[in-house]
């Protein structure tokens, strides 16, 4: 399995509905997004998820690599959802089902053998289900969380305006504003490092790095 990248998961989900029910099921994210977003305002509060998306892919759009390719007659369409995330599978499971159960009900309530988000038990089976695991998960900063980002981002442009805002104190003056500036960004002051283990996959990442750097190890003692 590769959904694993450093702290974040990558996670897809395709599930099938009824192509008539697909063009409702776009109106109703149409009219949720324009007119209802607070529907999405629980989802908008948890901070380890830095992306969902769902997508309605009609039966008829899905790509023909070449036209001698044979055209498929599908017997329905498909919803996408895309998702990463910080934490384990259950951990974001369990955030999303209790942020937004009533949305989770309204986007995915028209696809085949939904369950309804609660109770977990038959839900946790349907998308585990229905997921399709990833061939190849990039993550550019691995041993960052989504909070971690964000603290980076505010603490990058508070220190440039620190740099332009000191620039002609004194020792003692400048000393003073250090501290409160120490103070007052604390928050996002915090180390990054790597997150207890999430899957197997990850497990033997460390196995086989740990591994690598012994025989390197005797390599070096040999060669000296």
């Amino acid at each position: 399995m590769s959904n694993v990248a450093g702290k974040a998961y990558g996670m897809n989900v395709i599930t099938p509905l009824r192509w008539w029910t697909a063009l409702w099921q776009k109106l109703i994210f149409w009219v949720v997004v324009k007119t209802f977003p607070y529907f999405l305002k629980g989802l908008l509060t948890l901070s380890l998820i830095h992306y969902a998306r769902w997508t309605i892919i009609n039966r008829w759009s899905f790509p023909r690599l070449d036209k001698s390719q044979p055209k498929e007659n599908l017997t329905y369409s498909y919803m996408l959802f895309e998702s990463n995330f910080n934490g384990s599978w259950d951990q974001y499971i369990d955030s999303f089902s209790f942020a937004i159960p009533s949305g989770l009900d309204m986007f995915w309530r028209w696809n085949i053998k939904y369950p309804k988000s609660i109770p977990l038990h038959d839900f946790y089976h349907y998308i585990r289900f229905n997921q399709v695991e990833s061939d190849h998960y990039y993550n550019a900063y691995p041993l960052a969380s989504a909070n971690d980002v964000k603290s980076a981002a505010a603490l990058y442009t508070n220190l440039k305006s620190f740099a332009g805002e000191t620039a002609a104190l004194s020792d003692d003056e400048f000393l003073t504003a250090y501290h409160q500036f120490l103070a007052k960004n604390q928050h996002s002051l915090g180390s990054m490092g790597e997150s207890p283990a999430m899957s197997t996959s990850r497990e033997l990442v460390l196995e086989h790095r740990a591994a690598s750097q012994l025989l390197r190890s005797q390599q070096q003692a040999e060669e000296a």
